[in-house]
């Protein structure tokens, strides 16, 4: 046991250092105070800034901290939008519960193992239809159309997606028919009347 400790000695200065930077970043992004979103996102770039400025305090764990430094840049745009917006989850843990709770009903309901193919045409609708309903029971009257317009462009919208996906399976079953249809519209299209 001594042996090994002898052996890793060179790791714990790094090791601590940026297990000190993680728990720093975890309980900024935890925001006990309840800051507003743009105080903590002052405050987590100030240890980014630091972790940036100290990165070879890291030694071998180097490419750690700038995968890090990386991926929080990533997801900079959205990081910090549940401290401004009431009851947006932190983390998208909430969301993988939602999603994988609507598959488990799905399968449950039609026997596949598979997401339908009908989640990707109609998923922004099912979705949304599927955790309202867990939230409150809807009777007719919350279900008439308020904004007749509104509904037009969303059922535009799936239609055009259904005629996507169509396209898609024709060309699948038969790629070249389908490309020399397309072919033969494109012709058609240049030529003069």
């Amino acid at each position: 046991m001594e042996r090994g400790l002898q052996e890793t000695a060179p790791l714990w200065e790094p090791l601590e250092c940026v297990f000190g930077w993680v728990h720093t970043a975890a309980h900024i992004l935890d925001n006990p105070s309840g800051l507003a979103g743009r105080q903590v996102r002052r405050r987590y770039q100030g240890l980014l800034g630091a972790m940036q400025r100290w990165h070879a305090k890291a030694a071998q764990l180097e490419p750690e901290v700038a995968h890090f430094l990386k991926v929080s840049g990533s997801y900079w745009p959205g990081l910090f939008q549940c401290y401004d917006v009431p009851g947006l989850p932190r983390t998208n843990n909430d969301l993988e519960h939602l999603f994988g709770s609507y598959r488990h009903h799905e399968r449950r309901v039609n026997g596949r193992k598979t997401a339908s193919s009908a989640l990707v045409l109609r998923g922004a609708v099912r979705i949304v239809a599927a955790s309202a309903t867990r939230q409150r029971s809807f009777c007719a009257d919350d279900l008439a159309l308020e904004k007749l317009e509104t509904w037009r462009a969303l059922r535009a919208e799936l239609n055009q997606r259904h005629q996507q996906r169509v396209q898609q399976r024709r060309f699948r079953r038969d790629p070249e028919t389908y490309l020399a249809c397309l072919e033969a519209q494109l012709i058609k299209s240049i030529l003069p009347p």
